[in-house]
């Protein structure tokens, strides 16, 4: 889960208190129950060159015929001596790429609702300076392959620095907010909400 490197630091292995508190609250996560029945979450090497420490997660969302409809990756940064923009020394980034059905790839606002779903699955773990692009991306086949349906794709890059909320920062929650984009993206329904049986992908849409 972690690359790091800590020239000047401690001794070899050893982590600072702030980020290996981050880094065990990944790992509980990874441990612990899925946030939902169709996300698979992972580890993954974290980017080395980024920062002195970080940690990364990988994530996918199927469909019951276990066709893969979303993934994700989202990345843990920690620098000791702290960053123009990074509240508390940590900024983390978050990569959501979906399908999309072509009602919804048609629709102008889907890159501002998109954004909406991250703001809001933030505000109850606590954020600033957040800031991203949302891009949707259209593949068309030709030759051998003409007779394949169009397919778009949304594409959404972020990142933003975690604040404290007083009892520390909730690391858990920001995990819990990208799982939760993944889930909408994918026309997933909130958590805690059960689609309607003939919804043309789920209620998250």
């Amino acid at each position: 889960m972690t690359r790091a490197d800590a020239p000047g630091g401690g001794p070899s292995g050893e982590l600072p208190p702030a980020f290996q508190r981050a880094r065990d609250a990944l790992r509980a996560v990874l441990d612990g129950p899925s946030p939902r029945p169709e996300l698979d979450l992972e580890d993954m090497p974290a980017p080395q060159r980024l920062a002195p420490y970080a940690a990364a997660l990988s994530g996918s969302v199927y469909r019951d015929d276990d066709t893969e409809v979303a993934s994700g990756r989202l990345i843990v940064l920690y620098d000791p001596a702290g960053r123009d923009g990074w509240e508390n020394g940590f900024r983390v980034v978050a990569y959501v790429r979906a399908d999309l059905e072509p009602e919804f790839a048609a629709d102008e606002l889907i890159g501002s609702v998109a954004w909406s779903w991250l703001l809001e699955a933030l505000e109850p773990a606590g954020f600033t300076a957040v800031s991203g692009t949302i891009t949707r991306a259209v593949s068309e086949s030709f030759g051998d392959k003409s007779d394949e349906p169009s397919a778009t794709e949304l594409e959404l890059r972020a990142s933003w620095s975690p604040t404290d909320s007083g009892s520390g920062i909730d690391m858990a929650g920001h995990v819990a907010a990208w799982c939760e984009v993944m889930g909408a993206t994918a026309g997933l329904p909130p958590t805690g909400v059960t689609a309607l049986p003939d919804g043309p992908g789920g209620a998250g849409r």
